[in-house]
């Protein structure tokens, strides 16, 4: 693929990406599933929650986007494009069941995308090995963080919980496949600065 093809495709994506409107290749895992009433204060809950799940589908198509663009190694950006496209499913999920929610995306889509994809254009100057190590620990605290929505989600959202589980063990198949591709542990400053910045994006995204 020739880079203007891959500009394309990645403007498109991010296009997709910001405005909500993205493409699942799979069928979500919440087609076949039956929810239980949920009260008002349940449902802004669960939204809340979703919300926060697709900025962080957001990001994702940023990072991998910017990641492979940025690779010196066709088996490592052919990674980074198979895992965007799973990712692309979870948005389309969050997005579509936030709309069953009668709620929104982030208003902040744009400057979350943004700010994503400059983290990943630079995280991919260092190399290949700390690009993958960036995958690793991302996946690692996603998943950790989709772990604790499982918990938090209403008892009766089933719904958003089985969307919510099948995208943990994505993620965690995306780290280790990232693993074994040769990834660099990231310093322990870093990782917590990881965290400070989930930390921020999840309480802005739960509200606006």
């Amino acid at each position: 693929m020739v880079p203007l093809d891959r500009f394309i495709i990645g403007f498109d994506r991010a296009l997709r990406a910001i405005s909500g409107v993205a493409i699942s290749a799979r069928t979500s895992p919440a087609a076949a599933v039956v929810d239980e009433p949920l009260s008002e204060a349940e449902r802004r809950h669960s939204a809340g929650l979703m919300r926060v799940n697709d900025v962080g589908e957001v990001c994702a198509q940023a990072l991998y986007d910017s990641q492979g663009a940025f690779s010196r190694n066709p088996g490592t950006r052919q990674q980074f494009e198979q895992a965007g496209r799973e990712e692309e499913d979870h948005l389309a999920w969050t997005a579509g069941r936030l709309a069953e929610l009668n709620s929104r995306p982030s208003l902040l889509n744009p400057l979350w995308y943004g700010g994503a994809y400059i983290l990943g254009a630079a995280v991919a100057r260092l190399g290949d090995a700390t690009s993958l190590g960036f995958v690793v620990e991302t996946e690692r605290q996603v998943a950790a963080h989709l772990e604790h929505h499982l918990q938090a989600l209403p008892a009766g959202d089933h719904k958003s919980r089985a969307i919510v589980d099948q995208m943990r063990r994505d993620e965690m198949e995306h780290g280790a496949a990232a693993q074994a591709l040769g990834a660099r542990e990231l310093p322990a400053p870093f990782k917590l600065a990881m965290k400070g910045m989930a930390k921020v994006m999840t309480t802005l995204a739960y509200r606006i």
